[in-house]
């Protein structure tokens, strides 16, 4: 572990300053040097996650897929969104006008005397350890996002923006970040608060990212995979995560109806926001709520409003490129789409 740390360390310190200090003193961004020392991790940590994905879970992609590759358009739209993401351009937009509210806010909580405080350091030894320490952190975080992922699929103004990541018909290892760009400040303006409320360390926040981003992104592969009986159990594998993007059966509960309500609307039950499989990391959680769904199935990935029309008598429409489904995602936010 030290040695991959120093090894870190070292490209980090070389990225920074052989690239980003001088482009950061030419355009007047001197006074912002430990900013762009942190900016300089995130960028060497997405090189290397895409340097997995394409020489490790590509790979898995030829060797058992799920499915004949047939539209390459929207898979190429999907790459942009990881290149985004991942090359730290997404990141640049919250730290220009999500961080600086942040630290304002810490800030006068610090000056009003109330201050956060170290998660790890309730357990004085215990979590001395590094990796321990990690761990602890991974499993806090994966308990938040499980959370945020059901706040998704349970607020309907929420999975207006969230559908356009489940709107992929074509779901490779490239999906993961297929997201409206609101739903992704939403969701890392919580972690980020998360993280300051519970003193995670910048390196530590990095290599928790880095961990969770990485297994999604195997997780959404065109891959037919499993864990087996009790490594399901253990970690989310391709399998279980196809399940929540299964049409009409991820994204919506069925609920039974009482007599009454089933006399007067003519059917036995209606189907609701809601789903299976929100883990992200751990299937803990979906086991813990009874929400876990580990049939063995490799289902048509999709919204139901693609397939099957809605009132108007037209399928939705979630968008081709980039700007498209952002663009979509708003009407869809302000009920227009």
């Amino acid at each position: 572990m030290g040695w991959l740390g120093n090894g870190f360390d070292a490209a980090q310190q070389w990225l920074f300053e052989s690239l980003l200090q001088p482009v950061m003193f030419a355009i007047g961004l001197g006074n912002q040097l430990e900013n762009g020392y942190e900016a300089a991790g995130w960028v060497l940590v997405g090189l290397l996650q895409l340097v997995v994905i394409a020489a490790v879970i590509g790979p898995l992609q030829h060797w058992r897929p799920v499915e004949a590759v047939t539209d390459r358009a929207t898979i190429r739209t999907d790459i942009l969104y990881t290149l985004i993401h991942r090359l730290g351009l997404f990141r640049l937009g919250l730290f220009l006008a999500v961080d600086p509210l942040m630290d304002s806010i810490f800030g006068a909580l610090r000056v009003a005397g109330i201050s956060t405080f170290q998660l790890d350091g309730l357990w004085p030894g215990f979590t001395d350890v590094p990796w321990v320490s990690l761990l602890l952190y991974l499993v806090v975080f994966d308990f938040v996002d499980y959370w945020i992922h059901r706040g998704q699929h349970h607020f309907e103004w929420w999975w207006r923006l969230h559908s356009l990541h489940h709107a992929q018909r074509q779901m490779t290892m490239w999906s993961d970040n297929r997201n409206h760009l609101l739903d992704d400040v939403l969701r890392d303006t919580i972690l980020v608060v998360v993280a300051q409320l519970i003193g995670v360390a910048p390196g530590q926040f990095i290599a928790i990212v880095a961990i969770t981003q990485l297994s999604e992104s195997f997780q959404h592969a065109n891959v037919r995979l499993w864990f087996g009986r009790w490594g399901e159990r253990l970690w989310i594998s391709p399998r279980f995560h196809r399940m929540h993007h299964s049409i009409g059966i991820g994204h919506e509960t069925v609920q039974p109806l009482s007599e009454e309500a089933a006399a007067a609307q003519g059917a036995r039950y209606r189907v609701v926001l809601g789903g299976h499989n929100f883990g992200v990391l751990l299937p803990w959680w979906d086991m813990l709520m009874r929400t876990a769904n580990f049939e063995l199935r490799f289902d048509p990935t999709g919204v139901r409003d693609q397939v099957e029309p809605g009132p108007d008598g037209r399928l939705r429409d979630y968008g081709r490129g980039f700007w498209s489904q952002q663009w979509q995602g708003v009407l869809r936010l302000l009920g227009k789409a």
